[in-house]
């Protein structure tokens, strides 16, 4: 990449561009019928009642792609650590760096925050993505597997 994005932290006018992303993402990822944000909802969760926060890379007056990312703690350093729910590059700006940079500026954050790690899942089918965090240094945790309760279920495990 010859010239740098710029990074900017999302405001409520970006909601339309916010979606579109995520939109973006879940065709990507082969998963458009599991999307039912929209921009109410983020707007609740992203500005009204922040529990996540979306950093926008933009190139040449173009937002180009976002990382959404809030933050967990671990209890066995002590502090907390930035997740990584959602990083999206558009796809003609694909391969030029702009993913390597939001990850960096997002890596940086984490120091900045005195943050003990950065974190993220990757689809198992998705090799770029897997090679390019690879050659980043990330590593997977193959000894660690994710659980998840949606929906019903959720609702009857709180009523238990």
């Amino acid at each position: 990449m010859n010239q740098n994005p710029t990074f900017r932290f999302a405001e409520r006018k970006d909601l339309p561009v916010i979606l579109s992303f995520i939109k973006g993402l879940a065709e990507y990822e082969h998963m458009s019928d599991q999307v039912i944000a929209d921009e109410a909802t983020l707007e609740k969760w992203l500005f009204d009642q922040p529990k996540a926060e979306v950093l926008l890379a933009s190139f040449d007056g173009v937002d180009v792609g976002f990382a959404l990312f809030f933050h967990n703690f671990s209890t066995f350093l002590g502090r907390a650590g930035i997740y990584l729910e959602d990083l999206f590059v558009l796809p003609a700006y694909r391969g030029q760096g702009f993913g390597k940079a939001l990850l960096k500026k997002l890596a940086a954050i984490a120091v900045e925050r005195e943050c003990g790690r950065l974190e993220w899942s990757c689809l198992d089918w998705n090799q770029p993505s897997i090679d390019f965090y690879r050659s980043l240094g990330a590593v997977p945790l193959s000894d660690w597997t994710m659980y998840r309760v949606t929906k019903d279920t959720l609702t009857k495990l709180a009523q238990e």
